[in-house]
């Protein structure tokens, strides 16, 4: 008898939850795009699967907004004016001036939850999209499942914020991934956080029983022991064994520590196992070689629980936003959202080294561009709309567009655009984008490109 590979199921799922909009995924994108539909009127849900919204930038520990955060719309001000209350952010410099405006990023996560829940959001927290009902072309439920169990949830309007286009894709809609002749994605980052220890004491009892140089030689010398038939780590003996890293302040006597990992996955479930365990990996061997050979007297604190993703699947939208459109800076009638972060070129997916496809950083810049409401719809659906970095775009468009304050802006723009289809009784593409964009602006977004531009 042969093997069989494939079984069916099928039960009877409760609809637990009805909603006008339902975002799913609760990073950045999904906050603005839940907040801003809620203000709108719409009854809205955000499903997120980790315990804390804020995606890469809470869980994922990348804890600065790379580009231009003025002018990114009411719900990223807001976020912005809570941190500014609590001291929790670096001061204000317009980009390119600064490029990475530190933050808290525990404190965000605290935030988001409390504008979440002001503007009256129902929030799923645990939670991960199983699959997607579509009938005409429409999608007319999900299934998620938390700790009750599958459950259905069912709205009029929904917004793929999942960075990896889960919905889209479970919805049968096209999607593209990497770039062009491989299908390669950008590399991802694993994050890790130290925190420095006083030189002058470390070689007191207390001081030499916590110091992380101390631990990490420990766990060296006992992979190559005990464990010689599958060693834990690779010793790095010299600056050029290194992956690419970052490092910047993280609060007094602290680090945070960013190391390149390419050439794996986020949409497939053992590539992106074998991404977080090769992280875990590197930060062992990277802070082994800091403290062995540089000296460096830090202590391991913690790291991010989950590999940042830089690129998933996009979704093929109305209008896919090309690399030429944000190199010319271009300008559309329905423009939604502004981009102005530089084409990301030093986390090209194929080294995780700082190669770069550019001669010179100074061909990396782009000039103000637009991202049209087109490229937040999804081509092959009638009811979803999508926000981030699973908009409708070539890579390096999205390599520009994906940074956090430009996500907000388009799930802001995405949120608006999905009330307005529930309240009108249309469908999206029935909408007036006039009228999206002009909420847009009056919500405190920067769509101008010059002087004389929207705003």
């Amino acid at each position: 008898m042969a093997e069989q590979r494939e079984i069916s199921w099928n039960r009877q799922i409760p609809i637990r939850y009805e909603a006008d909009v339902a975002v799913i995924g609760g990073g950045m994108a999904g906050i603005a795009a839940a907040c801003a539909a809620a203000r709108s009127g719409a009854r809205v849900l955000l499903v997120e699967q980790f315990a804390v919204c804020g995606g890469n930038a809470t869980v994922g520990g990348v804890a600065s907004f790379c580009g231009e955060t003025s002018g990114q719309g009411e719900v990223f001000d807001a976020i912005l004016a809570h941190l500014e209350a609590f001291h929790a952010i670096a001061p204000y410099e317009p980009y390119p001036q600064l490029d990475g405006r530190i933050f808290d990023y525990e404190i965000l996560a605290v935030i988001l939850q409390e504008m979440l829940l002001e503007r009256g959001v129902k929030l799923l927290l645990h939670t991960k999209l199983v699959d997607v009902l579509v009938e005409d072309a429409a999608i007319t439920g999900c299934i998620v499942c938390g700790p009750s169990g599958p459950e259905a949830i069912r709205a009029a309007q929904y917004i793929d914020c999942t960075g990896e286009a889960q919905l889209a894709h479970a919805a049968g809609c096209r999607t593209m991934k990497g770039r062009e002749q491989d299908g390669l994605p950008m590399a991802m980052s694993m994050m890790f956080f130290v925190r420095h220890i006083d030189r002058a004491r470390m070689n007191e009892p207390a001081e030499r029983f916590v110091t992380s140089q101390r631990t990490v030689q420990r766990m060296f010398d006992y992979a190559a022991e005990q464990v010689p038939e599958n060693r834990w780590f690779e010793r790095l003996r010299q600056w050029d064994d290194l992956p690419m890293i970052t490092i910047w302040p993280n609060g007094p006597r602290s680090s945070a520590v960013k190391v390149k990992i390419p050439m794996f996955d986020a949409t497939d479930t053992e590539s992106l196992t074998a991404a977080e365990i090769k992280g875990r990996r590197r930060m062992m061997e990277i802070l082994d070689f800091l403290q062995r050979e540089e000296g460096a007297p830090w202590l391991l604190d913690h790291c991010s629980p989950t590999i940042a993703i830089r690129e998933g699947r996009r979704v093929v939208g109305d209008y896919v936003l090309t690399l030429d459109d944000v190199l010319a800076g271009q300008a559309f009638d329905d423009a939604v959202a502004r981009g102005t972060y530089q084409i990301d070129g030093v986390h090209e997916p194929d080294t995780d080294k700082r190669k770069s496809m550019f001669t010179g950083a100074e061909a990396r810049a782009v000039p103000p561009y637009h991202i049209p409401l087109r490229s937040l719809i999804a081509r092959d659906c009638a009811n979803l709309l999508m926000a981030g970095r699973c908009l409708s775009a070539e890579q390096h468009a999205m390599s520009s567009a994906r940074v956090i304050p430009t996500c907000a802006m388009m799930g802001q723009a995405a949120g608006i655009a999905a009330a307005l289809s529930v309240q009108q009784g249309r469908n999206l593409r029935e909408l007036d984008a006039k009228a999206v964009q002009k909420i847009v602006l009056e919500r405190g977004a920067n769509l101008a490109l010059d002087a004389q531009g929207l705003s």
